[in-house]
């Protein structure tokens, strides 16, 4: 039914499938399964409500939840999403097959897949970028597993104790099941030195779970004369003022691209991605869309370059990752279409002085101290000298969810563009209020 997408079968397109098959009822579907397992009696469901209703049950239901302002960081950040994207991303050209292997049918969700993995390779240096994964520490994790792939009999993984907790726990997980050979070291370059491995990769972070920046001098040249791959955990959004991952000399680029515009929501949802060098992209698992012409000669998209074990031969395959975050794909796609490479700086030079002017005033207050040290961009840790759940409880009844505390007792601040003088000036004086 055209324009009515959402609509379920009618009585008539339900009797006229059953005739087709043979059936006598939809009952009949199910005349194989043992009746003790069958649900007997009705189903525990409100009365039926008209649309107004509807919206008014779910708008009391979204006034449950605080709405409070998001200062904390630590892979989620509270960047602004304009206000055209959801319009775009809902466009019919973008609508099209679920799953684009049938090409003929799936050009917009093609099109925009092949401009994501342009755009990913332009941010991080690389030669070739996949479809999209589900999440940033799921992509790390497939890195991890795409280094013991490209290295054969290699499998020790390294991977940096300052990379943000989420994603070390997925990377333990997925080296548990895998049979990776995982070691996570704060002196990455004194256990890569060591030579006792049999060392398969390098997992690193560009800004690290303090949100200090790191410097890889030297790293790639080490890693890659011990025989493993360097690969580079980044925020994409830090990346049009930072150096790339390329410019470090890593072979595998992953991140999150959830602070590319895409709106916290409770824990998603996010989109991780992966860039590599042109020499491991037959490695390079999930989908790959590449540009080519049709029997006219007209700019097309297919899926190129898929590893048919990955579909078939499962158990010879370097991963089994067949799907991807394709609506959020698109969604960043916009963003940094829209924001451009002078957008993007701008949000940096915003985040980055209101994060250390917030930095600064909280210290001057007397209740905190320095943690670490190093450069910050947006996202800082301090150390409290103060009851931190007081000071979460004076933060949150003043509409802000910030002052996460981190397992060494420190906690955390994060500040990006949409956040003014004013508004970081009354952060301070909420904690002083209830503080001082």
């Amino acid at each position: 039914m055209p324009g009515f997408r959402y609509f379920p079968c009618t009585d008539g397109d339900i009797s006229r499938m059953l005739d087709r098959i043979g059936a006598a009822s939809l009952d009949a579907l199910y005349s194989d399964v043992p009746s003790e397992y069958m649900r007997s009696g009705g189903y525990d469901l409100p009365s039926a409500m008209d649309e107004q209703q509807v919206r008014e049950f779910f708008r009391d239901l979204a006034s449950m939840d605080p709405k409070l302002k998001v200062l904390v960081g630590q892979g989620a950040y509270d960047h602004y999403t304009p206000s055209v994207i959801p319009y775009i991303t809902s466009r019919s050209e973008f609508l099209t097959a679920y799953t684009p292997y049938q090409c003929e049918i799936s050009q917009g969700t093609l099109r925009y897949i092949f401009e994501w993995q342009s755009l990913i390779c332009e941010l991080t240096g690389m030669d070739v970028s996949n479809a999209s994964m589900y999440d940033g520490p799921t992509a790390a994790a497939e890195a991890m597993r795409m280094c013991v792939a490209c290295t054969r009999k290699r499998n020790t993984v390294v991977a940096y104790s300052g990379l943000l907790p989420h994603v070390l726990e997925v990377l333990r997980t997925y080296a548990k099941y895998s049979g990776v050979n995982l070691v996570e070291t704060w002196d990455i370059a004194e256990t890569v030195a060591e030579g006792t491995l049999d060392l398969a990769g390098v997992i690193v972070p560009d800004i690290n779970r303090y949100g200090v920046i790191e410097s890889h001098k030297g790293l790639a040249e080490l890693v890659h004369e011990m025989g493993g791959l360097l690969v580079e955990y980044c925020d994409p959004s830090a990346l049009a003022v930072l150096k790339t991952p390329a410019e470090w000399g890593a072979d595998i680029a992953v991140g999150d691209g959830q602070s590319l515009g895409i709106p916290l929501g409770y824990g998603g949802p996010y989109v991780g991605f992966m860039a590599c060098k042109q020499e491991y992209m037959r490695k390079l698992p999930g989908r790959i869309v590449g540009q080519t012409t049709d029997a006219e000669g007209r700019r097309c998209f297919v899926l190129t370059l898929q590893a048919r074990e990955q579909h078939i031969r499962r158990d010879k395959a370097t991963s089994n990752i067949c799907s991807n975050e394709s609506l959020m794909a698109l969604w960043c796609t916009v963003y940094l279409t829209l924001m451009g490479p002078d957008g993007l700086r701008r949000v940096n030079e915003l985040s980055c002085a209101g994060a250390h002017r917030l930095h600064d005033a909280l210290i001057a207050t007397g209740l905190f101290e320095e943690a670490v040290e190093g450069p910050f961009l947006k996202e800082f840790v301090l150390r409290p000298l103060c009851e931190v759940e007081k000071l979460q409880k004076c933060l949150a009844d003043a509409g802000y969810f910030a002052a996460l505390e981190t397992e060494e007792g420190y906690v955390t601040f994060c500040v990006t563009e949409k956040y003014d003088d004013a508004e970081l000036d009354r952060v301070v004086a909420v904690i002083k209020e209830g503080l001082l």
